[in-house]
């Protein structure tokens, strides 16, 4: 349950930060970038940032 969030919250961020890019500064690219290092990140060391984030918030125990 909690993968299919971070991706959800993961695919939201992008997509707003590529509208942000075309409508307001193309400077919200860093943003897009950020978030898929990220994930490219979480794929090799299994760590995320938004999973002990999400942990913390609802108080999930891994």
């Amino acid at each position: 349950m909690r993968d299919r969030i971070i991706k959800g919250i993961a695919g939201t961020f992008i997509l707003i930060s590529v509208l942000l890019a075309i409508k307001v500064n193309i400077n919200w690219l860093w943003f897009t970038a950020f978030v898929g290092a990220n994930l490219l990140q979480s794929s090799f060391t299994k760590w995320c940032l938004m999973d002990d984030i999400l942990a913390k918030v609802f108080k999930i125990k891994n």
